[in-house]
């Protein structure tokens, strides 16, 4: 079993009411990829500069994530800064340098074009679809969005969801995507786009699972300390396509429904701490136990 992740690579800078950092490792590919690597293997597609240091494609390579997608070209990588206030629900973004990003050109080594499951992170709806056009039948097939390219790129981005079985998105986005201020019309609505399966992020509330007409909601994960939001819907996507990938049969009901609660704890161990520091400290055992916290939390 594997997965093909595609997204952005990055330094981030952050500062939360909680602490702040300057140009830590982050960007989505990352924060997917330090998830998903418990539960599948995982191959990496993204880009970076000549400052981007080795020893951390060093580390994904010794956590067994192949890097062999990932492009290094002359320049500097993506770099993001954003602030939180009291309530950590939506980032407020300070400065964006797109960098080496700007001229990413996503192309897939030869074997990972022959995966059981695709991640398109949040980017270009334009080179998502370059995307689509080199993998070879995967088992499913899921993909990020944000308001930037549904204002900006609707019909490429339409055309992608043509072609995908999953859609991770949040509340807002959901919103303005359908048209729709009803979340359960909204969903019902953007499934007719393409994706039969739905996932509406809904912050410390936890997440919706919408699958052909069926719902699922889980809570967040209770938490007593937390420290940085950044990422956490990447960490949910990595777990919840890394368990999936490791089920088998990504379509069945109870699998899905299983790896909403790995993808709720991934997510909860990544806020935690900044850039993606808690889930290298973690242990399977460590996640375990939190699922099976949780399963406690959602069982009459």
């Amino acid at each position: 079993m594997s997965i093909v992740v595609v997204g952005s690579i990055a330094f981030d800078s952050v500062k939360t009411p909680y602490g702040q950092v300057e140009k830590a490792l982050g960007g989505s590919a990352n924060h997917f990829s330090m998830s998903a690597r418990f539960f599948s293997d995982v191959k990496m597609v993204g880009v970076i500069g000549e400052d981007f240091p080795d020893e951390h494609l060093s580390y994904l390579t010794d956590q067994k994530v192949c890097t062999r997608g990932i492009q290094k070209i002359p320049g500097k990588t993506f770099y993001w800064k954003g602030a939180y206030q009291d309530d950590l629900s939506e980032a407020q973004t300070l400065s964006t340098h797109l960098n080496v990003l700007a001229e990413f050109n996503p192309v897939l080594p030869k074997d990972y074009t022959q995966v059981d499951a695709l991640f398109l992170a949040n980017f270009d709806p334009d080179l998502q679809l370059k995307v689509l056009n080199q993998v070879k039948n995967p088992k499913i097939i899921a993909c990020d969005t944000m308001n930037f390219w549904i204002e900006g790129k609707l019909e490429a981005l339409k055309k992608v969801l043509q072609r995908v079985d999953l859609l991770t998105i949040n509340e807002g986005e959901a919103r303005l995507l359908s048209g729709e201020k009803n979340l359960i019309r909204a969903v019902k609505k953007i499934e007719r786009m393409g994706p039969h399966i739905i996932i509406v992020k809904r912050g410390e509330y936890g997440a919706m699972l919408y699958n052909q007409g069926r719902f699922y909601v889980v809570p967040a994960y209770p938490l007593d300390t937390l420290k940085d939001p950044t990422g956490a819907g990447d960490s949910f996507a990595g777990g919840f396509m890394g368990y999936l990938d490791k089920s088998g049969d990504p379509t069945n009901e109870q699998n899905l429904r299983q790896a909403m609660l790995y993808g709720t704890v991934m997510a909860s161990y990544n806020i935690q701490d900044f850039s993606f520091n808690r889930l290298k400290e973690i242990s399977w055992n460590d996640i375990d136990r939190r699922y099976s916290d949780l399963q406690k939390v959602i069982t009459l």
